[in-house]
Order: C-alpha cells, then structure tokens, then sequence
C-alpha cells in the first residue's frame, strides 16, 4: 500500500524547496494528471497505491502527511513533490466543486464494520524515556494533537495511556461525535497506511518498529485484553455505520413526526385566534353602531335641550319687559302722591314744629337716663369682675402653694410667699379704695413683710450664686481629672472591665467580613479600608441626619430611622454586620457629641456596658498601681 517514490536520483534537503518549485510549475502546466472528474482526484506521485480515486480533502490530506513525514523511508524528492501537491491543490484547485454535506457519511467506507465510536484512533510506538526514578515518560497528548491537527486529522483530544511503570508509549485520539469526525478517523488512518506505519505494519513480523503507527479503532480493538481495550471500554462502544445512520434516521423521523405534531397544533391555535378575531371583529362593528345610534340619540337630545332653554330664556325676558313696565306705572303713582304729601307737608308745618321741640326735649332727657344706667352696669361690671378676679387670684395663689409646697426649695418657697403677698398686697390696695383705715394697716404691714421676703431672697440668691460658682470649678477641675484618667488608661495596654472607648469609632471588622464573601483576602483589605474611610466621611456630616424622634415610656427619644435609603441600601448591599456597626458608631456620636460629630474618647465600664464613673477609674488606677507595686516588691 506504500506509494513509490521515483527511480530518480534522490536529493539532499536543503534543495527540497528549489525541487518543489520545480514539480509546482510541472503540475500547473498541466504535465501530471491530478484531477479526475469534479468531485474526485488521484495523486501523480503514488501510481502503485490501490486506492486511485480520492475527494479533494481526502488528497489534501494525503500529501499534506508524506510531504511533512518524518519517516525515513520517504526521500526528500517524494517529500518535495507532495508539498508542491498540496500547494497546487490550495492555490490552484482550491477543493471540490461540490462540497460533501456533513450530514452524509465518508464514501468508500464499508458500513457494516464494526468501529468504535465515538469514532477514535490508536496511536502506539510513542517515544519514552525512563527516569532516575524507573518511571517511563513521554510526549504530551496536546502535543501530538496539534501535530495531528497541523496535518488536517482535526482530533478533538489526545489521551496518553499510562500504566504502573508511567507511560505505556500508546495513546488514543478522539475525534468528533459526527460524520466528518469520522471521515477526518478514516484520513488519519490512511495517512499512516500510506507511510506504512498502519496497523498491519504494526502487527507484521518484521524489522524493528520505528516511528509513530495509528489506525482507527475497531471490533478486535475494543475486545482485546490490555490497557488499550481497557480504555476504550471505558471511553466508547462498538457499533457499525448502519446501525448509527438507522438511529439518526429513527430520530429524524420522531423529530419530523414531532414538528408535524407542533404544526397541526399550532395551525389549529390559528385557527382559533382567527375564529375569535372574526368574533371580534363582529362583536366590535356591532359596539360601533350602537355608539353611533347612541351619539345620534344624544346629539337629538341635546337639540331638543337647546330649544328648551331658547324658550324658558324668551318667557323670562317676555316676564321681565312686563315687570319693567309695572314698575314704571307704581312710580309715576308714586310721584303724584308725593306731590299730594308736600302739600299736606306744608299745611301741618306748625305742628311739625311743636312736635320736633317735644320730641328733643324727650330725646335729651332719655339720653341722661341712658348715660345713668350705663355708667351703673359699668361699675356693676367692675365690681363683679373685681369679685372674681380677688377669688381666682385667692384660688390660683392656694393651689400653687399647695403643689410648689410639695416640690421647691427654700428659694422657691421664698419667691411664692413674695408672689403671694404681692397679690393680697394687690387685693387690698383694690380694697383700699372704698377707704377702710384697717385694711390700709394690713397693706402697710404686708408692705414692710414683702420687703423683709424680698431682702431674704436676695440673701438666698447671692448665696446660690456662690454655689453655682463653686459648682462650676468643682466641675472643671472633675473634668480635668476624667481627661487626665482617659490619657493615663490610653497609654495602659490592658483588657480590664475598666479603660478607653472611643465614642463614634467606627468597628471594621464587619466590613473585612462582608468583602471576604466577596473577594480574595487582598482585594478584601483594601476594599474594606476604602468602605471604612468613606463611611467614616458619611457620620462626620452634619446634613446627614437619620434620626427620629418617638415617645418611650412617656418621653421623647431619638432612635435610628429605620426607612433611610442611605442605611438600607448599605444593610441590603453588605448584610446585617456592617447596618450594625454603622448604626451602633451613629448612636454613640449622637448621644456623646451630636454638635461636632467626631470621635471622642470616654471613660468605660466594658463589663456593664456603660459611662464609668471617675470613682470607677480612680479605684481602677489605684488597684493597678497596688498590683505594681507588689510586682516590684517580690521582685
């Protein structure tokens, strides 16, 4: 099955590419027969091979392999003229004039025989070398794959074998699932029959192998005992053209049965809608002529509303003209009879006269009397007001002494004995005014008591101002001491239930937590410092705000808005941990500096979760310094 090369004499390799020039040129000027109908070819180069009629990628693929072999039983001439075949064929010939459909299977192939499929390839004679350790390696399967695809086999995989002593110098080539997966099987078989390096090569007794031999994996393959059949039981099944051609049609036929199915019903949901859109478009037109009678209908309704109201407006102006008319005739009755009444108006002028100075004098007198009794329910009113205003005021004064008894100091008790003076000193004075001698000796006397109370108050608040005044520097100097603790405690490196928090800091540990779930650990550090630093910027706003005000056992108390978008979206974004943490720091800046909104240190009591008190840290200090010095004493 070897293809001949020439009885020429044979060239070195170095004029492979001036001699391939050469056969180039030959084969353009059309002096060897290459191609013999338009969907088959044969090779000028191997006249003595039995197979004489290929496809055009079958050629291709033939002289692609001789002419890049690197068996030495081929010479550089039969190399050279093969390469110059492949260039004439993609340069000049450029494949059949009729393709060969991938759904169809290679011509020339017996369909009964057995072949494993997924269609695969053994390839045995691999190279290995043993290592210091005993174990026997060789090429990469990828390697070998690339070298395959280079020479057109296409496979999709190559898979060394290996065994306990490492790598068993064979290998199996898997190729597509399809009919041109197979027919790239069939040319890589025969590529390696034409260089005599096929299956039978492999199993004739004969000189010693050298070189890479292949074949396409069959029955007796699949069956054999070793690490090859092994493999191929494990990777595939045996099975014959007809049987896969009998299944594709099998499933094209349930596949055309399927869509003729689909169709029938999909052409009886059309004809439905298009029943329906019949009935629609009766029903629609039926609609649009009752709308249209209905627009008539109300079209003639309002014509005859229009000539109604035309009418009702004429009566009313026809009523109107009639009244006009009337009214003129009452005022010309009325004119005479004012003539009549001037004239009766002179004749009683006298009378008019007497009766006017009657009707003044009367008029004077009843205006006297009227001033009288006006003047009497203004001093009616007086009094009685007078009246209520000494009783509220008496009632208003009891009740107050009643509750500030019970809730003042001395000062405050003070202010209301002054306050209560003042109003009977008021009550009297108003008393004072009928001229009762006694009542103005009470006032005298409440008098000289209300400016012995005022002096006392005065006492009391020069005294009270000291007070303040001393609470205030007791205070600061309190303060001073608290800051000197915290400064002390900070530089003291110590877990006890007693130290430093920093109000309003920021905890971020959540935020490495939630960017771990999301990122490696080194993206994490440096997304979790950059979502720190900007929620550290976000509490130090002023214009930031989410707060709300409810009413907790009777009196008024900030909490977290829990409807603010800026929060939500955090806790929806990165989880409850970091919500937390955000919202713990906000409740810490609002409660200990809500006007500065920055981080402040303060003096804790971690084991009761509250402000510690100076006592607390001073007894901390003392009990630390104790210890100290004990330490130092056995030391």
């Amino acid at each position: 099955m070897d293809c001949s090369p020439e009885e020429d004499t044979d060239i070195s390799e170095s004029e492979m590419d001036e001699y391939g020039d050469k056969t180039y040129e030959a084969l353009k000027n059309g002096n060897h027969h290459v191609k013999n109908s338009d969907e088959t070819f044969t090779c000028p180069y191997c006249p003595k091979k039995k197979k004489r009629d290929y496809l055009y990628k079958e050629l291709l693929q033939h002289a692609s392999g001789v002419g890049n072999s690197s068996s030495d039983k081929r010479s550089a001439k039969e190399k050279a003229n093969h390469l110059a075949l492949v260039k004439y064929l993609e340069k000049d010939l450029a494949g059949p004039s009729k393709p060969v459909s991938e759904n169809d299977p290679p011509v020339g192939c017996d369909h009964d025989e057995k072949l494993v499929w997924p269609w695969t390839g053994i390839v045995v004679n691999i190279p290995t070398r043993q290592t210091e350790e005993g174990r026997y390696v060789g090429e990469s399967g990828s390697k070998l794959r690339d070298e395959l695809k280079s020479r057109g086999f296409n496979p999709t995989r190559v898979h060394p074998l290996w065994n306990f002593r490492g790598h068993s110098g064979s290998a199996v080539v898997e190729f597509r699932k399809d009919w041109p997966g197979l027919n790239n099987a069939m040319s890589f078989e025969r590529a390696y029959e034409a260089d005599h390096h096929g299956k039978k090569d492999w199993y004739a007794n004969n000189d010693q192998k050298s070189g890479l031999y292949a074949w396409v994996a069959r029955a007796d393959d699949y069956n054999s005992t070793g690490i090859i059949g092994d493999h191929l039981q494990k990777i595939g099944d045996v099975r014959t053209i007809s049987e896969i051609m009998e299944e594709e049609a099998r499933k094209q036929g349930k596949l055309v049965s399927n869509l003729k199915n689909l169709i029938e019903t999909k052409n009886k949901v059309l004809k439905e809608m298009e029943e329906r859109c019949s009935q629609t478009s009766v029903s629609l037109s039926n609609i649009v002529e009752e709308k249209d009678k209905l627009l008539q209908a109300y079209n003639e309704e309002i014509k005859k509303i229009q000539l109604s109201a035309r009418d009702h407006f004429q009566r009313i102006f026809n009523d109107h003209e009639k009244l006009k008319l009337l009214v003129e005739s009452q005022k010309s009755e009325l004119e005479t009879r004012g003539v009549e009444l001037e004239k009766r108006e002179a004749r009683n002028e006298s009378e008019r006269k007497k009766l006017a100075e009657d009707i003044e004098k009367n008029a004077i007198r009843n205006s006297s009397l009227q001033l009288a009794s006006l003047e009497q329910q203004k001093a009616d009113v007086n009094v009685m007001k007078l009246a209520e205003d000494q009783k509220r005021q008496k009632e208003e004064l009891h009740n107050r002494i009643i509750q500030l008894e019970k809730k003042l100091d001395a000062k405050q008790a003070l202010e209301l004995e002054i306050e209560r003076l003042r109003g009977t000193l008021s009550v009297m004075k108003h008393m004072g005014d009928d001229g009762d001698v006694e009542v103005l000796e009470k006032v005298d006397a409440l008098l000289k008591q209300l400016r012995e109370k005022e002096g006392e108050l005065e006492d009391l608040e020069a005294l009270n101002q000291t007070l303040i005044v001393k609470e205030r520097k007791s205070n600061d100097e309190l303060q001073e001491a608290r800051k000197e603790l915290i400064n002390d405690l900070k530089e003291m490196a110590s877990r006890a239930h007693i130290g430093v928090k920093r109000m309003g800091e920021l905890d971020s540990k959540p935020f490495h937590d939630a960017m771990k779930r999301k990122y490696n650990e080194e993206d994490a550090e440096d997304r979790a410092s950059e979502l720190c630093s900007l929620w550290e910027e976000y509490l130090k706003d002023p214009d930031w705000h989410p707060f709300k005000v409810i009413m907790v056992d009777g009196k008024h108390q900030q909490v977290i808005d829990g409807e603010d978008q800026k929060l939500n979206d955090l806790r929806n974004e990165l989880g409850d941990g970091v919500y937390n943490a955000v919202t713990t720091a906000l409740m810490e800046i609002n409660e200990y500096n809500p006007s500065g909104r920055y981080i402040i240190s303060e003096l804790w009591n971690y084991k009761e979760g509250r402000r510690a008190t100076l006592a607390e840290g001073a007894m901390f200090i003392l009990k630390q310094w104790q210890v100290a010095k004990r330490k130092r004493g056995m030391s």
